[in-house]
């Protein structure tokens, strides 16, 4: 057998064994009361071995790349990231012996950035959020090494008919549950990656299940979703670290989602805040965003009369934004006051009142 498929089959045995060692996610029940016979569930993509939703990408843009022969023995793995990506795929670079590089925007929480190095990546900041794919296409050149393009490959490196993926997961941890059958499963879209795989299975599947995609302020896929306009390009990024694009991404399905709606950053933020605080422990802003999703269509099915099961994705840890969105300075500083949005969403996850009216648009 030759050096580099006596590599790659080494590569594939390390990470399938990295697998091997880990438990899947936990699904927890969130007890709204004000919603009866509305069961929320929360899968808690936190308990990772690198604390993100992102080890499943990273896992699979690693397996992806070495078996189309993209990554080689001694190759520098780059990625362009804004945090729990680079992290993710640092961990598996690091299993592997391969050096990696994260191209993130110079705004990154510093929790994160301090992440990657523990896993013996090294961070490439960037002032611009929309020039990180072009920096990071620019120095996989220079270096020889293999640019993983998690935007462009998201959709497509993970296998949505099964393989574990985070759709099949989910059916089966609620197949004792009262509803066992989501009415919808909410996500936000970083890659686009999580909603498609999501999207895709409960078509295949022929579940009823719909699949809702939160969007936060400065990212252009609900407006893409809404008028097909794939050019559509913004100055900078999103607030929301993880979630949200300035341009419309390869790996980004709209074809497969059934309602996005558009979420302010302080809504979702407040939501985080809540949410840590019911749970007892902290969660990230797109956990957050996609709270006040789950709040937006269980109001939606009691005013309908309609029972059913919502799941959601807690997609990492809030300890990575203590400096961030868990610091009133930091708040205030970028100019997000919270307080109305706040009380919106203790009024609404407490007594199921109304929140404010969100933008949506349904195919």
């Amino acid at each position: 057998m030759p050096s580099h498929r006596s590599w790659a089959s080494e590569a594939i045995r390390i990470i399938e064994a990295d697998f091997n060692r880990s438990a899947d996610t936990h699904l927890i029940p969130l007890s709204l009361p004000a919603y009866p016979g509305i069961d929320i569930y929360l899968k808690d993509e936190s308990s990772h071995p690198t604390g993100s939703l992102k080890h499943r990408l990273a896992r699979s843009l690693f397996l992806y790349a070495i078996a189309n022969g993209w990554l080689r023995q001694g190759s520098t793995v780059i990625e362009a990231s804004s945090g729990s990506t680079a992290i993710s795929e640092a961990h598996f670079a690091r299993l592997l012996g391969l050096p990696f590089v994260a191209v993130m925007p110079a705004s990154t929480s510093p929790e994160k950035i301090a992440a990657i190095e523990l896993q013996g990546g090294r961070c490439h900041l960037v002032d611009d959020p929309a020039a990180i794919r072009v920096e990071s296409a620019r120095l996989a050149q220079a270096c020889g090494g293999h640019f993983m393009d998690q935007f462009t490959y998201a959709e497509r490196a993970t296998d949505w008919r099964a393989n574990n993926n985070i759709a099949e997961s989910i059916f089966q941890q609620m197949a004792l549950e009262p509803h066992p059958e989501p009415t919808w499963i909410v996500a936000s879209a970083g890659t686009g990656g999580t909603t498609a795989t999501l999207g895709r299975y409960v078509r295949y599947r022929r579940h009823a299940t719909r699949i809702a995609c939160v969007d936060p302020d400065h990212s252009v896929f609900f407006a893409h979703y809404a008028s097909g306009d794939a050019d559509l390009r913004l100055n900078g990024g999103s607030r929301i670290e993880g979630i949200g694009r300035p341009c419309v991404e390869a790996s980004f399905m709209p074809q497969v989602i059934d309602t996005m709606f558009k979420v302010p950053d302080p809504l979702s933020l407040a939501a985080m805040r809540w949410l840590s605080q019911r749970l007892g422990r902290r969660v990230g802003g797109s956990t957050g965003c996609n709270f006040v999703g789950v709040l937006a269509l269980a109001h939606e099915m009691q005013q309908q009369g309609e029972l059913g099961s919502i799941v959601t994705l807690l997609c990492d840890a809030g300890e990575r934004y203590r400096h961030s969105y868990y610091d009133d300075a930091w708040l205030a500083a970028h100019g997000l006051a919270l307080d109305d949005a706040s009380r919106a969403i203790a009024a609404t996850a407490e007594a199921a009142g109304a929140l404010p009216v969100l933008q949506r648009h349904t195919r």
